[in-house]
């Protein structure tokens, strides 16, 4: 039997889940100024697939590279939640998130 196919995927679901949390994380103390991070883990991960001779670990570097690169988007996503009320807004970063608020009923008017 071939567990390597399962194995793959249990590790691309457990990336998924990691970066869930570090997407929201990141937002709520960094916001989206966090996106350079997930580019470079991104990038990093990219560099280590390319260079790995082993072709289960360089596939799940790949899928952990593309992971972090999903969470570029993701955090700015995040903000938006956060400005619609879904997620918490970190207190210390309260009059950010009001100019936010009111730049985008600047834009709707």
């Amino acid at each position: 039997m071939n567990y390597e196919g399962i194995l793959l995927g249990l590790g691309a679901f457990l990336c998924i889940g990691l970066f869930h949390p570090l997407v929201i994380k990141a937002e709520y103390y960094w916001g989206i100024q966090s996106w350079w991070a997930f580019l470079l883990v991104g990038l990093a991960g990219t560099c280590g697939s390319l260079l790995v001779s082993n072709m289960y670990l360089s596939i799940f570097l790949g899928i952990f590279a593309f992971s972090a690169f999903w969470g570029i988007g993701e955090v700015i996503k995040q903000e938006k939640r956060v400005l619609r009320g879904w997620f918490p807004e970190n207190p210390k970063r309260h009059e950010y998130y009001v100019r936010k608020r009111e730049e985008r009923k600047d834009k709707t008017q």
